[in-house]
């Protein structure tokens, strides 16, 4: 049995995952190093100085797991495909020992009547790509088509619902103008080089999916309102607004980067970067888009009072700010504000007319307990929101919670917790909590 995209006619439920977070296996079966193992082999890269080598076994335990989001009533699993477990090299020889590893999962999804949804990208180059150059050059966007063409054919008469990038905002400024992410560059404008390679490298994959049959391909962004905290912040929200989501929408919608990112970001005005036909590519080249959302900005001009969030320097050529965060917040210091996904759904469905899947959404809190209450709340709230986008008009197909177990949750190692199963640290058991039994309820009266 494989499905297509939710129909919308009610909210259709899954859970999420990300390859490296929780396969671990980081060795076996011919996979090759990508940019997070190597990154996080530097000293104070994670917290706690971790990485995912080994993360949640999942490589091993993918039936257990997937009984878990069968035991869920989730009709849909996300999970992403490792780029180095499929070209070890980023190019060239193809692993078939890692295309089988995405058969069995595949095929034990739907044995569950799971619907899987495959991401290309999440966030783990190869690392022989990073040493070529990485994302702020052409050769990885071309490398990445070519690596989609041979998931598609392998996966494509099964997997039906195909997303190429997940969250390259996070991919392009927080590892490459940041450096708090993998490969860990802190190179200013290379985020803008970055982000139109990623632009670029999901314009010619979908191309080459659209060509082969894909009816449902979309992309995953981790798209944000910005709420100025001042009237005095509102040109600085805008620069905040163009290199968050306009640099990507611009060229989805309309195939140009618009002219106010522009004067923020010079770079994409270059033609030896941005070459004729790049962004004609992009233009009209999603049947879906996908929205991750966490946590609102509401930025202030730059305030010695204030900490300096971390993601500041993401933001290459925007007026410098601070971003106030008010309570309530999650263990990671998010604020907790279900109005901006409402917002957020809404106006992207103004914007692009596309159907939209709430891709990701959760929250990290301490679990002293298995009785995750907070998370319960914060779940509650936001499927609210998203059900309230809906009445509004938004074509919202789908709800996906992050995540389904505790892992490795990037640059903070394992100090943050999003899972609504709890994955104990020494012998990685699987308890479901609170949340997880909330979840399964809720999904069971939704049908």
């Amino acid at each position: 049995m494989t499905v297509h995209l939710p129909d919308g006619s009610t909210l259709a439920f899954g859970a999420a995952t990300a390859a490296y977070q929780i396969e671990g296996a980081a060795a076996e079966d011919g996979r090759g190093p990508s940019i997070w193992d190597t990154f996080a082999q530097r000293p104070g890269a994670t917290k706690d100085g971790r990485d995912g080598s080994v993360a949640c076994d999942s490589y091993h335990r993918y039936e257990e797991d997937l009984d878990l989001v069968a035991g869920m009533n989730a009709a849909w699993y996300r999970f992403s495909v490792s780029w180095p477990r499929i070209m070890p090299e980023g190019t060239g020889r193809v692993e078939t020992r890692g295309l089988d590893y995405y058969d069995r999962l595949v095929d034990a999804a739907l044995a569950r009547g799971i619907n899987p949804t495959a991401t290309l990208y999440h966030w783990d180059l190869p690392q022989a790509l990073e040493d070529r150059g990485g994302w702020p050059v052409r050769e990885t966007a071309e490398a990445f088509a070519d690596y989609a063409t041979v998931v598609h054919e392998r996966l494509g008469d099964r997997v039906k619902v195909w997303a190429t990038h997940n969250e390259p905002w996070c991919a392009a400024y927080l590892g490459y103008s940041a450096g708090v992410h993998a490969p860990g560059r802190k190179e200013g404008g290379a985020g803008h080089r970055a982000a139109h390679h990623l632009n670029l490298g999901h314009g010619l994959a979908a191309a080459r999916l659209h060509e082969a049959g894909v009816t449902d391909l979309g992309i995953v962004h981790n798209l944000a309102p910005f709420w100025p905290e001042t009237p005095e912040a509102a040109q600085a929200a805008d620069e905040l607004d163009a290199v968050r989501n306009r640099v990507w929408l611009g060229p989805l919608v309309d195939g140009a980067y618009d002219e106010g990112l522009l004067r923020v970001a010079p770079e994409l005005a270059d033609p030896t970067l941005v070459r004729d036909g790049d962004l004609d590519l992009v233009r009209g080249s999603a049947d879906w888009i996908g929205v991750n959302y966490y946590t609102p900005f509401r930025p202030t001009l730059a305030d010695p009072t204030l900490a300096r969030h971390p993601e500041v320097e993401a933001y290459p050529g925007a007026t410098p700010v601070s971003f106030v965060v008010r309570e309530p917040r999650t263990d990671i210091g998010w604020e907790v504000d279900a109005y901006g996904l409402e917002e957020l759904l809404v106006d992207t469905h103004k914007r692009t007319g596309l159907p939209i899947m709430v891709t990701e959404n959760g929250a990290a809190y301490p679990d002293t307990s298995l009785d995750d209450q907070d998370r319960i709340g914060y779940l509650d709230d936001h499927i609210g929101a998203t059900r309230r986008a809906r009445e509004a008009g938004a074509d919202v197909r789908g709800y996906i919670v992050w995540t389904l177990l505790d892992n490795f949750e990037w640059a903070e190692g394992y100090t943050k917790t999003f899972g609504v199963v709890h994955v104990d640290p020494t012998d990685l058991t699987r308890t479901p909590k609170a949340s997880y039994h909330w979840l399964a309820a809720h999904i069971a009266a939704s049908v």
